[in-house]
Formats: C-alpha cells, structure tokens, sequence
C-alpha cells in the first residue's frame, strides 16, 4: 500500500546571525525536523520545504509532487516590515524622460541599460488611456516607481546590502543582480492605495538607504525633498496632479490584491502566473 506522501512547509530563515530575532528562527527550523522525524516514523513519505515571500517555488513543487496533504509550520514573512513612510513628497517620472537638471536620461535604469527598449517605447505622461501609453502596449509593467537607493555599482553588488535589506538571504543569489528591482511597493494618497513595482534608483540619489530602510527623512533637493518618483501610471491612479505627499511601504507579493497593476508585463509575477497556468492546460489537453 502506497504510503500518504505529506509537505511539510516553513519559514525560510532570512536574518543574519546576528539578528536579535535569529533565535527564533533557529526555534522554527528545529521544529520543523522534530515534525519531519515524526511524521516519517509514523509511516508518511515526507518532502520538506522552506517559503520565502515569492510563492512560485511552492506552488511548482505542489504541481510537480502532488501531495495529499499538508503540514503548516509557516507563519508567513515579516521580512519587509509593515509600517507606512508618511508625508513624502512624491514627484513623476516615466520612462523615456529626457535629462533634465539633477536626473539623468531615463532610457536606461538603475538596473537595466535597455529600460525604454525592453518597455517597448516611452511612457509618455501625457499621451495616456487607461493608466497604458496610448502608442503600445508596453512590455512591463506601467506602475512603477524609483527609490534612492541601488544595492548594485559598478556591476557588483554594494557591501552593506547584505546588513540592510530585509530580504537580501531570501533573495541574493549573485554579486551585481539586484534584489530590489522588480519588489513591490504599496503607495497610498487619502483613500486611494495603489501598489508598484520597484524599477529604479531616485530621484537624485541611490545611496540613502538610511531613508530606505531606516527611520530617516528624504534629504533636501531642488524637488521639494522629494523621496519617490511615481510612474505616469501610479500618479492617474492616485489622482496627483503635479507634486505631491503620499505614504509608501514595502509589501509582500501574496498582499498585492487584483488591480490595474496586475495586467501588464513580462517582469509582473501575475502576468508570470497566468502564462504558466495557460502553459500548464495547454501541454495537459495535448
């Protein structure tokens, strides 16, 4: 008789030795092998696995494994911290900008040299139909915006990343890929919250991760201080007009809820999803 194969799932260790909460993830794992032995002696055929914030790992492991049941010891992350930045005066950018005084050409990013290419055109701010360009349909996704900071220079990654993002041993996998492009941001505006993707370093800076990360204040610019450039995409959402304060935070992938910023691009992970469940139906009704 073929015995019940069960995954058991928990958290996968982020924090560094250090940490003064690293304790308790050690606690985790420890009773994660007190689970596995137990249920093996008690005759199950057991896989184990470790959840970081990017839920893909798990959901291809259940479509290949095919459990029959599951053992939760994940308490999910609270790896990005939750708590909002406040009254921070948010500008617009968008891809394709040209230079202006302070800023740079926006054709290439922090991390992409073929940003505008790779988006399929310039995101024009003003030639715009339901939060899209109104030329094309752009290859990633339009809601995006810029924090000052970049955990990469020179095509290595900067040393003190490793000591200030939250997800960096979740997430790291080489020197000089970022673990930052591509995360999600919420951005709230009174009522309205609207959620982004990470996809460059501004305005102005890319070294204050004190503000990043850390409990400090935007420095003083020419902008107002301003902390965060919103894409054309995530200013129509919030109905800004010109310059603006807005709250922001960090937000895990599996928090985004169903919006406008889930439809477009090949660096969105929903579009990801919805193309890999297509892949799966197609290659089943073969």
């Amino acid at each position: 008789m073929a015995r019940t194969r069960v995954l058991l799932i928990h958290n996968r260790p982020v924090l560094a030795s250090d940490h003064p909460e690293a304790a308790s993830e050690a606690e985790i794992l420890e009773t994660a092998e007190t689970a596995l032995a137990h249920l093996r002696d008690a005759g199950f055929a057991v896989d184990k696995l470790a959840i970081g914030r990017d839920p893909l790992p798990f959901l291809r492991f259940i479509r290949r494994r095919r459990p029959e049941a599951v053992f939760n010891l994940f308490e999910g992350t609270g790896e990005d911290g939750g708590s909002w930045k406040e009254n921070i005066v948010a500008t617009t950018f968008w891809i394709g900008e040209p230079t202006s005084s302070g800023n740079p050409s926006n054709t290439s990013s922090a991390w992409d040299s073929g940003w505008m290419a790779h988006y399929g055109g310039e995101d024009s701010p003003t030639q715009r139909v339901d939060f899209l360009p109104n030329r094309f349909i752009p290859r990633q996704n339009p809601f995006y915006i810029a924090l000052p900071y970049s955990d990469v220079s020179h095509g290595h990654t900067k040393p003190e990343a490793a000591q200030i993002i939250p997800w960096f041993k979740s997430s790291f996998s080489q020197s000089g890929r970022s673990i930052l492009k591509d995360r999600w941001v919420a951005i709230r505006r009174g009522a309205r919250v609207c959620y982004a993707q990470w996809e460059d370093a501004g305005p102005f800076r890319t070294d204050h991760w004190q503000y990043v990360f850390g409990n400090e204040r935007p420095l003083s610019n020419q902008n107002h201080d301003a902390g965060i450039d919103l894409s054309p995409a995530v200013r129509d959402f919030l109905n800004i007009g010109g310059m603006d304060s807005v709250d922001w935070k960090f937000v895990e992938f599996s928090d985004v809820p169903t919006g406008p910023w889930t439809r477009f691009g090949d660096n969105n992970p929903f579009v990801q999803q919805t193309r890999n469940s297509t892949t799966m139906v197609v290659r089943r009704d073969d």
